[in-house]
């Protein structure tokens, strides 16, 4: 079940949450919104599910105008972040609510109830109520309700913003096995970069009421469109310049920008993430010096942090433990940095170096 938005916009009040969006989610794909608060992705999740309307624009499913089409005639399951369980009612009555609301047999209940709480690992737990279970358990039990009446599709919003941060990381792996094995067409709702990433197919970046792109995981992390999209995206260090002549000279470095050929100067801002940037302990032609303010171990790299006294900015970089080791890094120590990849960012262009 395919999805297509078109043209959506959507205020409240003086506020636009969403504004002139399009977008496509293939089939039984597993789609990520994701953006800072306020962005418009929840705005957009609970439109496709019809809990909202939009002021202008269309939602197709499969080609199927469903726009003017109430949230239950539209047949998705939705779960929300903080589970909203019947907490009168035992976990297996919780998963079978929506099946008795549409007169399903006792036989069929009974036989769909059973199938989804081995589906999501909660066999034995059906006569239990939400008060004794887990945080990852009820969410499971949620995900269970949505899936009890066979949707269209799956559209969650911030399915695992409750829960600390092991109980989501086994909840990612197991959803993602959960979409492989079941194919339903599923949006999910996230601020975590790292969620959408390990999680999705496709991911759609968010910023005040627009997309500013969407792609599979590794482009949209390769090749950010956009300065928010390179900024959004985890810790970047960021170094402002102008571009002229084919040239971009950012502080002490100067190096090719093809893109621009004219004499006029222009600003220029260039992104570099921290395991872009590499330390040695020579000089080099496109080097900055700078002194070791902090040395911080995370998890499989070293975290660095630099001032550059000259310019008066600190920078970040990720090292190898390796390569840290070969190093033998100090506090204090002087040391050279320079960057092995650089974006360029000019308003409407944009360049990787």
């Amino acid at each position: 079940m395919s999805i297509s938005i078109r043209n959506l916009s959507k205020r409240f009040g003086n506020y636009v949450a969403l504004n002139n969006i399009s977008l496509e989610v293939p089939s039984d794909s597993l789609t990520a919104l994701l953006g800072p608060s306020g962005s418009g992705k929840t705005t957009l999740l609970r439109i496709i599910s019809g809990l909202e309307t939009a002021d202008d624009g269309s939602i197709l499913f499969k080609n199927e105008d469903v726009t003017e089409r109430s949230a239950r005639d539209r047949e998705v399951g939705f779960v929300f972040q903080h589970y909203a369980l019947f907490r009168h009612m035992t976990v297996f009555e919780n998963i079978a609510f929506g099946m008795r609301v549409r007169k399903a047999s006792g036989d069929e209940v009974r036989e769909r109830v059973n199938e989804l709480l081995r589906l999501v690992r909660l066999e034995g737990l059906g006569q239990r109520f939400p008060s004794e279970l887990s945080g990852g358990q009820r969410q499971r039990v949620a995900l269970a309700r949505a899936l009890a009446v066979k949707p269209r599709m799956l559209l969650l919003d911030e399915p695992f913003g409750a829960l600390d941060a092991k109980v989501r990381q086994e909840l990612r792996t197991w959803l993602r096995k959960l979409h492989e094995e079941m194919h339903v067409t599923t949006v999910f709702v996230t601020h975590d970069q790292e969620e959408a990433f390990e999680m999705a197919d496709q991911v759609v970046v968010m910023s005040a009421g627009r997309i500013e792109q969407t792609g599979t995981p590794q482009a949209v992390f390769d090749n950010p469109a956009t300065p928010f999209v390179m900024d959004f995206l985890g810790n970047v260090n960021v170094f402002h310049g102008r571009v002229q002549s084919g040239k971009v000279q950012l502080g002490p470095f100067t190096l090719q920008y093809d893109d621009y050929q004219h004499s006029e100067p222009r600003e220029a801002r260039a992104y570099v993430r921290p395991h872009e940037l590499d330390i040695d302990r020579a000089p080099s032609q496109s080097s900055l010096q700078g002194r070791i303010r902090q040395i911080n171990p995370a998890g499989s790299v070293l975290k660095v942090r630099l001032l550059i006294e000259e310019f008066g900015v600190e920078l970040n970089v990720d090292l190898t433990h390796e390569r840290a080791k070969i190093l033998n890094l100090k506090l204090n120590d002087t040391v050279f940095v320079h960057p092995r990849s650089v974006r360029v960012f000019m308003p409407e262009t944009d360049y990787v170096i």
